[in-house]
């Protein structure tokens, strides 16, 4: 019997909303159906979704095997962690727990990767990993070595060593506190390097190619509970075989998979690692749903890079002349005979590989002559000061005037037709077939991925699909002086601005799920831009939703919305600038500091978080730290800095990753200042083109493409404060279109009824009042 929901709920006692909000995704799920739920900090939700989830996995009548969790937070992964454990904790006795796997990439679970060893890091494991693996297979295919002979290989050289006393013994890989059976150095069979963990994993792996992975598995996992990463390594490379693997292996058979969203929206992602789990019987559970959509178009959109035309053109010219010098002296039939071989099999012909070489060709000299005209007109003298050169998009049509672009009409003056286009992928996938056949040195190729990028820019639309050229800073002193190559990377990019389709598309494969998170609302403009309009409409799945509101003590909690001039570019102008708007926002910042503890400021940049941090550093008397566009070490350091001591004041802008998924619960945080509505650069091509093809989709473009996900990243920063019944602070909104209705007023986007109207001059009074009963 599986029970009641109850019992897999990893509390004694579920609050209200959790008790609604189970019961209702578990009915819309047993209806093929979804819930899309908004609940305040603290109202359990990755607890709600779970035990939902979980319950209808054990549920012997229910179609559900699994359940699938995504997220697009680390912080919300390490809770979803933490609440399965908790669940396991407290399940029945004669219950077994639940199996768990946590997702990550290779560069998290490789040995070498993670100690840094035989010249792998997190900056080439991906490449590395193919070309070892690659070689691994090679060298236990046609040759006298099977894989446990490689194995006994690598072993036998950490014991040449240690029989040695070469630098005093044996010198095994260790990784997560366990010691590997390899040495710290990659081994080598006939003079190639290859991976010993892999070759472990092909030694166990069923000879049968229908046999199960999971038979290759040395340890149990079915009841090992939740195998996060540290103990997947540990179990895996402790026992010599490849942790990646073994992740790959076990996925299909844990009852909750916990990863990202690639992991159910990336094509290259599903395509090679997660498929299996895209069907009918994943209860699928989508949290930090507000950045579902941004995420995914982000996902859908593609680029090819000049450095990959450049090695996409080199990749078919050495295919090329394998056949081109065929029978001359010095060279072998051999490459010809594999190339006709391969051609034949796909039903390529030598002039296709021909065509799309010159295409590659003329493209790249199309985007070299489109780059330096663009800099002749923008930046003038630009080949004398390279380092000055901001990153810049090139459109290539006017974003407001959906219509074929300039690249795609340049091809048809040219000569290239609809097939140029479209057999591309075909012929980058047997060229690569290709090379991989005859090269030992097994790498990365370039050439699947710009004809991927060619065939989707012929066979996507005008109207929701924008093109344009991207440029990235960079340094690259290989190229010449004066060129723009030694600045900038150079993309094509294709932009998927309205990728609502793919995400209904894709939710449609699941059994049904939940979608939640703080700050969904408006729920019904979420439900249009994520295509659940269209699984409720056209497919006949229902759709539920649920909004669920601060439940904790009011008297702890004081709330404003500041009638401050707005924070418009127009109204405050630079940074430097002295200004009655810069002067007002200056103040309130400094009065909300003020308040005891910590206090986490809010800015729409990170230019005018430096501007905040100033104002600061000589008008409050705790310590300033500023946030700044870092990696994840620097701000995991920045946040322990924070939480640490006495209280401080954190700035930081609203597009960082400190507003969103950073649990501040306890005494972390007591105030929150948000200042402005943080939407992002209008003027921007690709954000006018996404605001024009909203405009088509849903009538309202601004609204739904710009002003409703930036009020979602004011309301997740402002929801940091307050997270359990027993947390005491304050919010503030600073804007007076946070505060009364006018034209361009967002005040129908937040709870209104929570956060009160006050002029900048009544701020302050407001703050004392509170904190003097506090």
């Amino acid at each position: 019997m599986a029970g009641s929901w109850r019992d897999v709920f990893g509390h004694e006692s579920p609050y209200e909303e959790q008790v609604d909000g189970v019961e209702t995704a578990i009915d819309a799920a047993r209806d093929g159906g979804f819930l899309a739920l908004e609940g305040a900090c603290g109202t359990g939700k990755t607890m709600l979704a779970l035990s939902a989830g979980l319950h209808l996995v054990r549920d012997p009548d229910s179609r559900f095997e699994r359940v699938l969790a995504l997220t697009s937070v680390k912080q919300q992964l390490r809770q979803f962690e933490a609440d399965v454990e908790r669940i396991n904790d407290e399940l029945p006795e004669d219950w077994r727990p639940f199996s768990a796997l946590t997702l990550v990439g290779k560069a998290d679970v490789c040995p070498y990767s993670r100690e840094e060893a035989a010249g792998i890091d997190d900056t080439n494991v991906y490449d590395r990993c193919e070309e070892l693996r690659d070689t691994t297979r090679a060298l236990t295919g046609d040759g006298p070595a099977s894989a446990g002979a490689l194995v006994d290989d690598a072993r036998s050289q950490q014991i040449g060593l240690a029989d040695s006393g070469a630098d005093g013994g044996a010198d095994y890989l260790e990784t997560a506190g366990e010691p590997t059976p390899y040495p710290t150095g990659m081994p080598t069979r006939e003079d190639a390097e290859y991976c010993p963990f892999y070759a472990r994993y092909l030694d166990d792996k069923p000879e049968d190619g229908d046999g199960d992975p999971a038979e290759a598995v040395p340890f149990d996992f079915t009841d090992a509970g939740l195998i996060d990463p540290d103990e997947l390594v540990r179990r895996s490379a402790g026992a010599g075989t490849c942790p990646h693997s073994m992740m790959g292996a076990i996925l299909p058979h844990a009852e909750l998979v916990l990863g990202n969203y690639y992991h159910a929206f990336d094509p290259m992602t599903t395509g090679s690692f997660t498929g299996a789990l895209l069907d009918e019987s994943t209860f699928v559970i989508c949290d930090e749903a507000h950045m579902l959509e941004p995420r995914v178009r982000d996902l859908v959109s593609d680029t090819a890079a000049d450095r990959s035309l450049r090695d996409a053109e080199s990749e078919l010219t050495r295919v090329l002349q394998a056949l081109q010098f065929d029978g001359k002296e010095g060279t072998s039939s051999a490459d010809a005979d594999l190339v006709r071989a391969e051609l034949e099999e796909a039903e390529v012909a030598e002039r296709e590989l021909e065509t799309l070489r010159s295409f590659i060709r003329d493209l790249r000299e199309e985007l070299d002559r489109r780059v330096t005209a663009h800099l002749e007109r923008e930046h003038r003298g630009w080949k004398s000061d390279l380092n000055s050169l901001p990153d810049e998009e090139i459109p290539l049509r006017d974003p407001e005037t959906p219509e074929v672009d300039a690249i795609t009409e340049w091809a048809e003056r040219l000569g290239y037709d609809d097939r140029a286009w479209s057999r591309a992928e075909t012929v980058g996938a047997v060229v690569k077939r290709i090379l991989d056949e005859a090269d030992d040195d097994a790498k990365q190729r370039a050439v699947p991925g710009v004809g991927r990028v060619l065939g989707r820019w012929y066979r996507a639309d005008h109207e929701r699909h924008f093109r344009e050229i991207e440029l990235d800073r960079t340094w690259d002193d290989t190229e010449p002086p004066d060129s723009w190559r030694r600045a900038y990377n150079a993309r094509l990019a294709i932009h998927n601005c309205v990728p609502g389709d793919v995400i209904g598309e894709r939710l449609a494969d699941f059994g049904g799920g939940v979608l939640m998170s703080a700050t969904l609302e408006p729920l019904d403009v979420f439900a249009e831009v994520t295509g659940l309009d269209h699984l409720e409409h056209e497919e006949d799945r229902p759709v539920v939703t649920r909004t669920y509101g601060l439940t904790f003590p009011e008297a702890n909690r004081e709330s404003f919305a500041v009638d401050a001039p707005k924070f418009t570019y127009d109204n405050r102008g630079g940074p430097h600038e002295e200004n009655p708007t810069r002067r007002a926002y200056a103040d309130a910042i400094r009065e909300v500091a003020e308040s005891p503890g910590n206090v986490l400021v809010g800015m729409p940049s990170y230019r005018e978080a430096e501007w905040a941090a100033d104002q600061l550093r000589d008008a409050v008397d705790k310590p300033v730290l500023i946030d700044e566009s870092s990696g994840d070490d620097a701000t995991e350091d920045l946040k322990s800095d924070f939480f640490a001591g006495d209280g401080k004041v954190l700035v930081t802008s609203l597009r960082g990753t400190l507003t969103e998924g950073v649990d501040y619960r306890g005494d972390r945080l007591s105030a929150a200042v948000i200042c402005g509505v943080p939407i992002v650069d209008t003027t921007s091509p690709r954000t006018r083109a996404i605001r024009t093809a909203y405009d088509e989709a849903f009538g309202d473009g601004f609204e739904y493409s710009l002003t409703v996900p930036a009020v979602r990243k004011a309301r997740q920063a402002i929801g940091r404060v307050i997270r359990s019944p027993d947390e005491v602070g304050v919010r503030v909104f600073v804007d007076a279109r946070y505060a009364r209705e006018s034209w361009d007023s967002v005040r129908e986007y937040i709870p209104a009824e929570e956060f009160q109207p006050v002029s900048p001059d009544m701020l302050s009074f407001g703050l004392d009042r509170f904190w003097s009963d506090k």
